[in-house]
């Protein structure tokens, strides 16, 4: 049994060790007690002093050594997840554990539902002092996440979400995901924001998805109430990268994601594909497209914007909402782009003198 926990719960967790040692021996005696192995909770002050290194580089709940000190010279596979570290033996995998959480249930756990969407869970609630084994509603979290897939697949405008910016990594992730997102055939938007809610998502409807790069612990986010989806970066990889499929594995640290599923250099191939969700074949490049690229981001947009305004001039139901391929085209599609400006007239308008009073009874009103 592998024990996994919140972070918030890091401080009881020696004297959980402790009573379960304590509780074991009593129930088994002499006989080989099961295995149970706990988590470490990663620490990002290192402290060089000999009495608080641990065999693995990482220091223990109580400074001290580890409950896996042992596993310290083992060759084993290594896991991290939300903050917590551990290894297992050699020729051990997590499939082979019962993971046992410790906490509530909330998107700590259902990362770790996801993650490790092989294995037994059980889940120990200490608000409500139970154990809970029927995890069934959070592995119904994995069919919504493979639809949001789907989904951006589709998608034509996305946005790219800044979540953190002391995640080491992020930056590399963020030129990674433009990179893949213009490889695409689609255009990708920064947006630097706090933590998004639907009332700042809501600001820019031209988006048809959202890219959430951000820390494990809070990437997960329940994108019901949004106008857009809000997927992972890992999720945009398997949307965005053409043949790709999904092997079960779920990849939520950015060392992991980077290592593991580095952004081709050879060029997409430019051919139709199908789509669940239309059901029919799709283009995701644009075939009136020049070989030409101009390296000015600025004369790219300007150009853009001039496009999308003759099309609209010609036809102004020729670009509707889900058809735009930038923002400039669904700004021009639009049916109100703010104050009408005349520019022609530059004569002051005269001063108009208007109503004075309250609303109850203007003076000019004739009372009854």
């Amino acid at each position: 049994m592998q024990v996994l926990f919140g972070l918030e719960y890091a401080h009881a967790m020696q004297d959980i060790k402790e009573a379960l040692v304590i509780e074991l021996s009593r129930s088994h005696g002499s006989t080989s007690s099961p295995a149970v192995r706990f988590a470490d909770a990663m620490c990002s002050v290192m402290n060089p002093s000999e009495n608080f290194r641990t065999s693995n580089g990482l220091l223990g709940l109580d400074g001290s050594l580890t409950a896996n000190q042992d596993c310290g010279n083992e060759t084993g596979a290594r896991y991290r997840i939300g903050g917590l570290s551990w290894s297992l033996p050699e020729s051990h995998t997590i499939q082979d554990y019962l993971i046992y959480w410790v906490g509530v249930d909330n998107a700590a756990f259902a990362n770790v539902v996801l993650t490790f969407n092989g294995c037994e869970l059980v889940r120990y609630d200490i608000a409500e002092n139970r154990l809970v084994t029927d995890v069934s509603h959070q592995r119904r979290i994995l069919k919504r996440r493979y639809y949001l897939v789907e989904k951006a697949k589709d998608a034509n405008i996305i946005g790219i979400l800044v979540g953190t910016l002391g995640v080491a990594g992020y930056l590399h992730m963020i030129h990674q995901m433009k990179e893949l997102v213009t490889r695409a055939g689609k255009k990708a938007y920064t947006l630097v924001m706090g933590r998004p809610n639907p009332a700042k998502l809501a600001n820019f409807p031209e988006c048809d998805v959202f890219v959430y790069v951000s820390c494990a612990q809070t990437a997960l986010l329940d994108s019901k109430e949004f106008l857009a989806p809000v997927i992972t970066p890992f999720e945009a990889m398997l949307a965005f990268s053409r043949g790709s499929q999904w092997t079960g594995d779920y990849v939520m640290e950015f060392q992991d994601l980077m290592c593991s599923f580095p952004v081709e250099v050879n060029d997409q191939i430019k051919e139709a594909r199908f789509s669940f969700l239309q059901g029919g074949y799709v283009e995701d490049f644009d075939l009136e497209e020049t070989d030409e690229k101009n390296e000015d981001e600025t004369l790219a947009l300007v150009k853009a914007t001039e496009k999308a305004l003759q099309v609209l001039d010609k036809d102004p139901q020729s670009i509707i909402k889900g058809t735009a391929k930038s923002g400039a085209e669904y700004f021009a599609a639009r049916s109100y782009h703010g104050l009408d400006i005349q520019s022609n007239n530059s004569e002051p308008e005269p001063f108009l003198i208007g109503r004075t009073g309250k609303a109850s009874g203007y003076e000019d009103e004739k009372s009854n």
